[in-house]
C-alpha cells in the first residue's frame, strides 16, 4: 500500500514518496505529448499505456500551455493516476502495477 492519506474525496501522496518518485522521473524523457487537441482519448489512451508499462510517465506539453494545470489534473483523473508534479511543460504521473518496476524502499511506506 502507498504512503497516501485521505482528506475527504481527495488522496495526497506525501511529500517524502512524491520527492523520490520526482528523483527517479529525472534522468527520463517524457513519453506522451500533448498537443492542440489538448487531453484527447488519444492522448489518455497513450498515457494509460505507458502507465501500464512504466509506472512512472513524463507528458510534454506542447501546446495549451495556459490550461496547463487543468489538463494535467484532468489527465491524472482519466488515467486514475497520480500527479506527482509539473515544471515548466513536464508533468509527472505514477500509478502502481501488478508488475512492481519501481521498487519503494519500505521506509518511504509508513
Amino acid at each position: 500500500m502507498l504512503n497516501l492519506e485521505k482528506v475527504g474525496k481527495v488522496i495526497f501522496m506525501k511529500s517524502n514518496l512524491r520527492n523520490y518518485l520526482r528523483s527517479k522521473a529525472h534522468n527520463t524523457e517524457p513519453t506522451v505529448m500533448v498537443g492542440k487537441e489538448g487531453a484527447s482519448d488519444a492522448v489518455v489512451f497513450a498515457l494509460d499505456q505507458s502507465l501500464l508499462h512504466h509506472e512512472l510517465v513524463k507528458v510534454k506539453f506542447q501546446s495549451q500551455k495556459d490550461k496547463l494545470k487543468e489538463l494535467s489534473n484532468e489527465l491524472a483523473k482519466k488515467t486514475n493516476s497520480e500527479l506527482i508534479s509539473t515544471i515548466g511543460f513536464i508533468s509527472i504521473y505514477y500509478r502502481a502495477s501488478e508488475k512492481k518496476l519501481i521498487e519503494i524502499p519500505k521506509s518511504l511506506l509508513r
